[in-house]
């Protein structure tokens, strides 16, 4: 089926199958009478010009009938238009059968391939829809999972210090007590963190999983980044090189700002180094690319399989919150895929990088307007 009917009610279909069946139809005759003026009694391709309007109809028709009627019409029109003697009907003709089988022959068979064609098409939409649900299950299960653990260890951490500052507070040093709430303060920031990120995924709406974009300024979105982390980490040095000239990307800006967060706060906590962590943002072609490198220890080779599962990962081997990746990671790839970008992450020589990629330009059947 033509992709057009799939905006019409079936009532529309069969009123427009109707009108370009009867406009189809005038436009072979017409054209055939300017060519019989050219060409005088040359049967053949008149016939040829009924076939290609028959094939136009069976194409974008609704069913059989509309193809069926209109071959029955334009044998009639050929005999009685354009066969001698004309505007007789006359079908003692030698020829006459074949005429009429051969485009009921065309017409059936155009009908049918077209109507088989529809039936796939239908199928293969039909498995994508089931393809994009079973991706936003998958999702939904990776974030249950990744919570389950991401938010009890911080909550069982901020409980079990605030229990013994409670029941301690008269013995304990002031060094102590500083300790015991900065614990709390740190477990209390992550999980504010943790919340943001569950925030984001809000934004990501449709079967599709698609997001509102529009077009920014791709040095903005990279300074408010490193302005919000810059809150969280002050002494944290971030080597950013970004184009001097002004680009402008499709995206949901606050997505995008907060996959740069994520991808960079992993590389401060993760990378176990205190070495500048580089932001490299290339203009290409046909897209951006965003690079944060740091100068650690690198992935894990276990974790390089399966970087975005919401795995809970560490490089120590602890239960320590702060450690557990997964999550953040699960929400990047669904951020960016929504964006129809690409992330991957590997390690280099003398660390680990991510790496995202933007395109410039908005699909349609992609990002919405």
């Amino acid at each position: 089926m033509n992709p057009f009917f799939k905006k019409l009610t079936r009532r529309e279909q069969h009123i427009f199958s109707i009108f370009f069946s009867i406009f189809c139809m005038g436009v072979a005759i017409a054209v055939s009478f300017i060519y019989h003026n050219l060409v005088p009694d040359n049967l053949t391709n008149i016939v040829l010009i009924f076939i290609l309007a028959l094939v136009v109809v069976s194409r974008y028709t609704v069913g059989y009938w509309y193809g069926i009627f209109c071959c029955l019409f334009a044998v009639v029109c050929v005999n009685y238009l354009f066969a001698y003697p004309y505007f007789a009907l006359n079908f003692t003709l030698p020829d006459y059968p074949v005429t009429f089988l051969g485009m009921a022959a065309i017409t059936l068979l155009t009908s049918t391939l077209t109507s088989h064609l529809a039936k796939q098409a239908e199928m293969l939409a039909e498995h994508e829809k089931k393809l994009n649900e079973a991706e936003k299950e998958k999702m939904r299960a990776n974030l249950l999972r990744a919570i389950s653990h991401d938010l009890r260890t911080p909550l069982t951490g901020i409980i079990g210090n605030s229990s013994v500052f409670l029941e301690n507070q008269v013995r304990l040093s002031e060094e102590e007590k500083t300790e015991i709430v900065s614990n709390i303060n740190n477990d209390a920031n992550w999980l504010l963190n943790m919340v943001e990120n569950l925030l984001t995924v809000t934004r990501i709406t449709g079967d599709n999983l698609t997001v509102k974009s529009n077009e920014e300024p791709l040095e903005e979105v990279v300074a408010e980044s490193l302005q919000r982390l810059s809150k969280r980490y002050p002494d944290v040095v971030i080597d950013a090189q970004i184009p001097d000239e002004f680009i402008l990307v499709p995206m949901d800006a606050i997505l995008i700002e907060q996959v740069t967060i994520n991808l960079l706060e992993n590389a401060i906590i993760h990378s176990e180094s205190v070495a500048p962590i580089k932001l490299l943002v290339e203009n290409h072609s046909d897209h951006v690319s965003f690079t944060i490198r740091d100068y650690g220890v690198g992935l894990p080779r276990e974790m390089l399989n399966n970087l975005f599962d919401s795995t809970v990962y560490t490089t120590s081997g602890t239960s320590d919150a702060h450690r557990g990746m997964g999550i953040g990671l699960s929400i990047c790839q669904t951020i960016i895929t929504a964006h129809h970008g690409t992330l991957t992450g590997r390690n280099h020589k003398h660390g680990a990088e991510f790496i995202f990629t933007l395109p410039k330009t908005i699909k349609e059947d992609g990002l919405e307007k």
